[in-house]
């Protein structure tokens, strides 16, 4: 005989409640696809998935939200209107073959949903006067008999996963609450269609812009070349930690050297007036736990190359008339962009006010966690310094995942040309530069011919980067006095050969005095790239460096693995080795005694002035600056138009060669923003190919020409545009130009 057993309406709710989350569990289980259990990380919105499971995941989120629903109100009151014969009719349906079953639960279940909403409102409403300030503008209002149904519109085509989503994770994050999502139908509707765009306006409410879109500037400001930095000063004099002190250091000790260089850019008559922009300088390096170790190294030896970067790029844009704001906190950097309370789900209050944000790899991700939606819409207002560079395949996070270049640094999908290096190492990005320490008192040497003592200079501030190199250094020592500025804690032994002269960390000031003195500026193989070995050779030091075989990259090298960069760095710093050259710059194998002894000879014979490429310069760099934020918009649908079409120099190169070496064998550089003009058939006519068949992939490497077949290939993506990458398979057709003299990121028809 069966068991009967008689459910009383709250016995009922519980047992319904189990059956809830069971089937709940047992549902998400099986849409979960095995391979990406352990990869996906917890939280995605459901469009991101595939849609073998869509059917599956709707109902585990339906049946997640009516669980929570029932438990609550089971809690609350007595609801007499779940019945047996609903629960009947569940189990009738969960016997049902698989496909029927999803159908008909969710069909019931819907019903339910109704029934619930209209039951929970008036509890809906009291969670949230708990939730909510008193002074929040944020949130819709509805009325409380209104009764919302998820619209269906092929413009709005994840509108119902976006609610579906956002009734099972409203909760994980404050700022959902804050703009008055409270777990209802209608407040996710009214949430997703005014503050996000996912679902079409509500019936009755005029569909107005999104309150955090930009609008349009009334009355711009000119910006007027300025000849004082009293501006920045009162900017970052209230900052006192290491490294705000090592920046307002360096503003201040070249700072007649920046008045002079604004007041000659005054003076020139080929500058274009610019408006005055809003900027923000935020180096998230400084900024969280991250800027907290870092300024712990500032005074112990750590890298400075980043600060000095920072010092000139606020100096130069004080100079050029723009209004900036200087931060190095998280909770400013919220407070400044409008951010809503929470943990970064939502996008941000209000339209964002700057025209530009300069920041690092880090500060983008802050930016990221604190704009929501709005990241994508402000991302080309975004600035990134970035020393090493970033290659397209590596920018493109789809494409990088697909083809092996997927790091911790890459995936960001800029435009290349948003990136600003260090050196123009790399022409996808764009040469940000810093100003060499002493470059404008060259003409005020005397003698001409600049004397020095016979010492030399090691570079390298911390003990790591000595060992292994004794050998180099003792046949440096039989010719010259060697001197060191390595960190040593307080008690700590020296490591280094007692032969070193060792001074122990200095003052910008008085490091340089030392370089003025030195002969030689000695490389040890690391850090790679840095400012010094420009600003030592602008003080008439020859600098001494090794040569890497096999080149240093990120297949070889722990420092450059993981760097978004296929580059291959031949020596501690190719672009002296490179641009500069000898006299001014050796490079040697250090493991060959003889050779290190003959390049040491060598130098000991040669006088060597003072020497600073016109890139390095203050004027230099105001004159770089000044053209890309005249000339560069990125928030433009439209392709370039700057460098102008005549400047391109269309190259075909060989097989198996980047479009980088292909312009620079000519004297030239590969410039990204002239691609568009040679991704058409007549590109490959124009150089006299002939096409069996032409082909439009999404591949970084086109356009080009494979003589196997004779295919010709175009670009189907505009970011994967780029300079860097070669197969052995492939002729590339490459977009090079001239520039003029000293200065590589500008051409002589770019203005």
């Amino acid at each position: 005989m069966a068991m009967r057993v008689s459910l009383r309406p709250r016995s009922g709710l519980l047992v319904l409640c189990l059956c809830l989350s069971v089937f709940a569990l047992l549902l998400q289980s099986l849409w979960v696809p095995p391979e990406t259990t352990k990869n996906e990380p917890a939280g995605r919105s459901p469009e991101e998935h595939g849609q073998r499971g869509l059917e599956f995941r709707k109902l585990a989120l339906r049946l997640e939200v009516l669980n929570t629903q029932v438990q609550r109100l089971s809690r609350e009151r007595d609801v007499t209107q779940l019945t047996r014969s609903h629960l009947s009719l569940l189990q009738q349906s969960f016997r049902k073959e698989h496909q029927s079953l999803v159908q008909v639960v969710e069909m019931e279940l819907k019903k339910v949903s109704q029934k619930l909403d209209q039951l929970s409102h008036d509890q809906h409403h009291k969670h949230l006067s708990h939730t909510l300030s008193p002074h929040d503008d944020h949130r819709p209002h509805t009325g409380p008999s209104e009764k919302c149904e998820v619209p269906i519109d092929p413009a709005y085509p994840v509108c119902a996963e976006k609610v579906e989503f956002l009734q099972a994770r409203w909760q994980s994050d404050s700022c959902y609450a804050f703009y008055g999502v409270d777990g209802t139908t209608c407040s996710i509707l009214t949430y997703l269609s005014q503050i996000e765009d996912f679902c079409p306006p509500r019936s009755g409410r005029n569909h107005s812009t999104l309150p955090w879109h930009a609008k349009p500037h009334s009355n711009p400001e000119r910006a007027e070349i300025r000849t004082t930095l009293s501006q920045l000063y009162e900017i970052i004099s209230n900052k006192s930690s290491p490294a705000m002190r090592f920046i307002r250091s360096r503003v201040e000790r070249m700072s007649q050297w920046w008045i002079q260089a604004g007041l000659r850019m005054r003076q020139s008559s080929n500058k274009t007036s610019l408006t005055q922009m809003r900027v923000l300088l935020y180096p998230g390096a400084l900024a969280g736990s991250v800027g907290q170790h870092f300024e712990a190294m500032v005074e112990r030896g750590g890298p400075l190359g980043e600060l000095v970067q920072w010092a000139d790029l606020s100096a130069c844009l004080t100079i050029i008339g723009q209004n900036l704001i200087f931060s190095t906190s998280q909770h400013h950097l919220h407070s400044l962009i409008g951010a809503a309370p929470g943990r970064g789900s939502c996008p941000i209050q209000r339209p964002l006010t700057f025209d530009l944000i300069y920041t690092d790899y880090h500060g983008l991700a802050h930016l990221q966690g604190a704009m929501g939606l709005a990241f994508q819409h402000y991302k080309c207002r975004f600035r990134i310094l970035d020393s090493f560079g970033t290659e397209p395949a590596f920018n493109l996070g789809s494409y990088a995942s697909t083809h092996g270049y997927k790091t911790l640094w890459g995936s960001w999908g800029l435009q290349p040309l948003q990136y600003m290096t260090m050196f123009p190492h790399t022409p996808d990005n764009s040469f940000l530069g810093f100003v060499s320490q002493e470059a404008i008192k060259e003409e005020e040497l005397e003698p001409e011919i600049y004397r020095k003592d016979r010492i030399a200079v090691v570079y390298g501030k911390q003990e790591y980067m000595w060992q292994g190199k004794s050998e180099y250094l003792n046949v440096i020592s039989e010719e010259m006095e060697i001197h060191a500025t390595v960190y040593q804690p307080p008690g700590h032994a020296s490591k280094l050969p007692r032969f070193i002269k060792n001074h122990g960390l200095l003052t910008q000031d008085n490091f340089l005095r030392l370089l003025r003195r030195a002969k030689v500026f000695v490389g040890l193989g690391f850090p790679y790239e840095g400012p010094a070995p420009t600003e030592a050779i602008a003080l008439g030091c020859v600098f001494l460096q090794p040569r890497f075989e096999p080149p240093h990259s990120s297949d070889n090298n722990d420092f450059y693995k993981g760097k978004p960069t296929t580059r291959q760095i031949s020596s501690q710093h190719p672009y002296t080795e490179d641009i500069i050259g000898k006299p001014h710059v050796w490079t040697v194998d250090i493991s060959n005694r003889t050779d290190v002894q003959e390049a040491v000879k060598a130098i000991l014979g040669t006088e060597v002035k003072p020497f600073t490429p016109q890139e390095f310069t203050c004027e230099g760099m105001l004159e770089r600056v000044h053209a890309y934020i005249t000339h560069q918009n990125f928030c433009t649908k439209s392709v370039p138009t700057w460098p102008p079409e005549s400047a391109l120099r269309l190259h075909l190169g060989p097989l198996g060669q980047s479009c980088v070496k292909v312009c620079r064998r000519s004297s030239l550089m590969c410039e990204p923003a002239l691609f568009h003009h040679l991704n058409n058939p007549a590109a490959f006519t124009r150089l006299g190919l002939g096409c069996s068949n032409i082909v439009q992939e999404i591949n970084h490497l086109l356009p080009a020409y494979s003589p196997w077949g004779q295919h010709c290939g175009l670009q189907q993506e505009p970011l994967l545009f780029s300079c860097a990458g070669s197969d052995p398979s492939q002729r590339r057709l490459c977009p090079c130009r001239a520039h003029i003299p000293g200065q590589v990121a500008l051409c002589s028809n770019c203005f």
